[in-house]
């Protein structure tokens, strides 16, 4: 019995071109490998998520012509396992099919539906209640009982053990997992728990691909039941890969007394004896061994695949940023291009009265190590214009933060404008700790398509800095190195504005992060007034995040979609 997992990037709304993907997949794995069963990632025929377009009825329709489909020109001989919403007697539910040679085999309906964080599928969904168990013939040998589940259902324990108790000989489990920093080893935690907890193999197939502030890492992998991993698909990438199944022969039959990894990894299994149902060894078919990739260069392949995909998606011939010479815009740089190519982005230098001789020289020696169209359009007209123009109906005012605004906004409506004259995506370069204080002006640095770094502390910007540095040098080290400034007036650094960043950052991660209190943050031995005065500045910025471009989520809890607090708020510490 070989099956093929089929780990892809979909997009979302897509019927059409996910149905063409599907079925161009299912051919490869029959011609690659003769694969009996090929699994692809939950809610393959819209992709996830697909939010309010399963409230419209002809998206639904669509999907339901999807389906037809599929059953009519998928090859013969295959098992295709396919999730898609369905919807039945007023209830949609976020379901999957085993379709093969025209008929639907199987049919599974999600129970656990998540309804945190990024999740909101009970706004959408009907849980299900049954498990299912479908048989698939193995040569001329005893059929093996599959197991189906869907994402959510895996970190509980009642969906495989309802399978198993039903015949389930080998789990399979539909994924669209985004992606966070914690979230790979989260997951086979969780994978080795039902393992443990079953003794039975798991087969998990996930996403990939950008999707608005989601993204998908795959990592598509394959447990056996004593819980070590003997199959893993790479990160960030598509990928087709195949295991076989074989019932244990000779002297192998019977009970298994091999040693388990589970004791080890915290499950206090020790030894493992599997029942003779679950006498099967699965080998890898593929010529695939892809090692886990450490969490800096997830992250930042995480970061690349994210503006991948919403450029290209949306349809963007490319993209253009405002180079500072400061270290959030040169990494920003770098991940444009690893995403599109250089030839695909350009740099805007936009000096003014205070940007620093060795900024315009950082900024060059970037754009030409990565070797990008770079432009140098000074400020100081649209400034001054600006200045000149309020002069009468300020009369006399402090105008410090005024003017500090006036030239982040002048760079705004260069970058805006050169965005609307190329078709080239604006990514903006602010980073989480700044977006979390407020340190960013509202049409100005903050104007932009999409916010690569929107959820990435500074702290983590130095790292992933010089992780991109390991590949090639293409980030001059004193931009690593040299204080932080915006260089909006004389001799300014954001340290006279902020706390050093490694503080910041310290508290921001347990006010944001892990949700606590001033009295809880004080208790980790931060100075009182520090952490009050970053909690201040994190709730009056509230209304500025609001207007900020989408960015893609990699820590536990990201601005946007997953923490949603009121602007208008009463409530103090």
């Amino acid at each position: 019995m070989r099956i093929a997992l089929a780990q892809l990037n979909l997009l979302v709304g897509d019927v059409n071109g996910n149905v063409r993907m599907i079925l161009d997949w299912t051919s490869r794995a029959v011609e690659q490998f003769q694969a009996d069963l090929i699994v692809f990632p939950e809610l393959a025929l819209t992709s996830y998520p697909p939010e309010d377009l399963l409230k419209r009825s002809d998206f639904m329709a669509a999907c339901e012509a999807g389906l037809e489909r599929l059953k009519r020109d998928l090859p013969r001989g295959i098992a295709v396992i396919v999730g898609l919403p369905e919807w039945e007697e007023g209830r949609r539910y976020n379901s999957a099919f085993v379709l093969r040679d025209g008929g639907i085999l199987a049919r599974y309906r999600k129970q656990h539906l998540p309804n945190y964080g990024v999740f909101d599928e009970l706004r959408y969904f009907t849980p299900g209640a049954e498990p299912c168990v479908f048989p698939l013939e193995r040569g001329e040998g005893e059929p093996l009982s599959f197991g189906l589940t869907i994402c959510e259902d895996i970190w509980h324990p009642e969906p495989i053990a309802q399978a198993k108790a039903a015949g389930a000989q080998l789990m399979l489990n539909l994924n669209a997992s985004p992606y966070q920093h914690d979230k790979p080893s989260l997951r086979e935690q969780t994978l080795r728990a039902r393992a443990a907890e079953t003794g039975l193999p798991i087969v998990y197939v996930n996403l990939i691909g950008g999707q608005d502030e989601l993204v998908f890492d795959g990592g598509s992998l394959v447990m056996d039941a004593k819980g070590c991993i003997i199959h893993r698909l790479p990160m960030f990438e598509e990928a087709l890969g195949c295991v076989e199944i074989l019932p244990l022969q000779g002297e192998d039959q019977g009970e298994d007394k091999s040693p388990s990894p589970l004791k080890a990894a915290g499950w206090g299994e020790g030894e493992r004896r599997l029942p003779k149902t679950q006498n099967i060894t699965i080998h890898p078919i593929d010529g695939l061994n892809i090692a886990p990739l450490d969490e800096t260069a997830a992250v930042y392949r995480a970061l690349v695949l994210a503006i991948r995909d919403y450029a290209h998606k949306n349809g963007f011939k490319g993209a253009l940023l405002g180079l500072s010479g400061g270290i959030d815009s040169a990494l920003t740089l770098a991940l444009a291009v690893d995403a599109l190519g250089a030839d695909q982005v350009e740099a805007v230098m936009m000096p003014s009265r205070y940007t620093a001789d060795i900024s315009q020289l950082d900024a060059a020696a970037e754009a030409e190590a990565l070797g990008v169209a770079y432009h140098v359009v000074p400020i100081e007209p649209a400034f001054t214009a600006f200045q000149q123009l309020l002069a009468p109906v300020l009369h006399g005012r402090p105008s410090g933060t005024t003017d500090e605004n006036l030239q982040a906004r002048s760079r705004g409506v260069v970058l805006m404008g050169l965005s609307n004259a190329t078709g080239k995506l604006l990514l903006t370069t602010g980073n989480k700790s700044e977006m979390a204080v407020g340190y960013a002006t509202l049409y100005g640095d903050m104007a932009g398509g999409f916010a690569p770094l929107k959820d990435v502390p500074k702290m983590l910007v130095f790292r992933l800095a010089r992780y991109r540095n390991t590949l090639a040098p293409v980030i001059p080290e004193r931009v690593i190195t040299r204080p932080p400034s915006a260089e909006l007036r004389p001799d300014q650094k954001d340290e006279d504005s902020l706390p050093p960043y490694p503080v910041l950052d310290a508290i921001l991660e347990a006010y944001i992060e892990r949700m606590e209190g001033i009295s809880e943050i004080v208790a980790r031995g931060f100075d009182e007034a520090t952490v009050r005065r970053v909690i201040r500045m994190v709730d009056l910025a509230e209304y500025k995040r609001r207007q900020a471009p989408p960015g893609v989520k990699i820590t536990s809890r990201a601005f946007g979609r997953e923490r949603r607090f009121p602007i208008t708020n009463g409530f103090r510490r």
